[in-house]
C-alpha cells in the first residue's frame, strides 16, 4: 500500500522514543509483566524505567498495579485498550514508512 496522497505518515512520538518503544514491545506480547521484568528486558536502570513508565501511564497508555508480596513492593505493568490500539496505530505509521520507501 503506497501513499498516494503524499500526505505525511503520523508517527507517535510518545511511543518512538527508544525506551518506551522497548517497553511498549514487551508489553504488547504478554498480559502483563512486573517491574524488575522489564528493567533486565530494556536494561533501563530504575530510575529511567520509572520515568519512562510514568509518561506512558499519563497517557493512559499502561495501567501501573503496585502491591506487596511476602511484605516487598511489587509493581506489575500492562498495556491498557488505549496503549493497544496506539502501539498498533504505531506499528502500522512504521511499517508504511518502510513500504513507500523506493526499492
Amino acid at each position: 500500500m503506497s501513499n498516494d496522497d503524499n500526505s505525511p505518515v503520523e508517527i507517535d512520538k510518545l511511543i518512538h522514543e527508544p525506551a518506551r518503544l522497548q517497553i511498549m514491545t514487551h508489553l504488547y506480547v504478554v498480559e502483563a509483566a512486573d517491574f524488575l521484568f522489564l528493567m533486565r528486558k530494556t536494561g533501563l536502570t530504575w530510575g529511567n524505567l520509572s520515568s519512562h513508565m510514568t509518561k506512558l501511564e499519563e497517557a493512559e497508555y499502561i495501567e501501573v498495579k503496585k502491591e506487596f508480596l511476602d511484605k516487598k513492593p511489587h509493581t506489575v505493568l500492562k498495556l491498557t485498550d488505549i496503549g493497544r490500539t496506539a502501539f498498533e496505530k504505531y506499528r502500522g505509521a512504521i511499517e508504511k514508512v518502510f513500504e513507500d520507501l523506493p526499492n
